[in-house]
């Protein structure tokens, strides 16, 4: 069966996670809006679109990886040469034509690794913009790649 959907609503994402930038969610917003818009003759609608999509930043995490001993005894611990940042996005993606391919609360989630001894704050925008990119190709190949 060939969709025929015309129009697409993605409503504002909102932000539960502990940490990140303060306009982390709008900026995934309207990252995923972007994309759907430049991929997809689809309409963007503000509510009630015949393909609706919601979701929510649940996770951004930091975790050290790539432990290194160098200099491990004069820093009191563990070091690591690398720090992975880890975004966790949940969607519910609803076809009103066509309900098999609806999902609900699906997590996406998708990270950077970058040097620990750079400052967050320098490269933070750039990591997010990399790492939304992949989570809205995931997003984008589990709702409507199957066109």
């Amino acid at each position: 069966m060939a969709i025929t959907a015309e129009t697409i609503s993605i409503a504002a994402f909102y932000n539960d996670a502990e940490g990140g930038p303060p306009d982390m969610a709008q900026t995934f917003t309207n990252k995923l809006q972007d994309y759907y818009q430049s991929n997809t003759n689809l309409t963007l609608v503000k509510e009630d679109g015949e393909l609706q999509i919601e979701g929510v930043v649940t996770g951004y995490r930091l975790s050290p990886i790539a432990p290194t001993a160098a200099n491990a005894e004069l820093l009191g611990g563990n070091t690591s040469a690398l720090t992975r940042l880890t975004i966790t996005v949940q969607v519910t993606y609803v076809n009103t034509e066509d309900d098999q391919f609806n999902f609900e609360n699906r997590s996406f989630s998708f990270y950077e690794d970058f040097d620990s001894n750079q400052n967050l704050t320098a490269i933070e925008s750039q990591l997010l913009d990399r790492i939304f990119d992949q989570i809205i190709l995931d997003i984008f190949n589990a709702s409507v790649a199957n066109w």
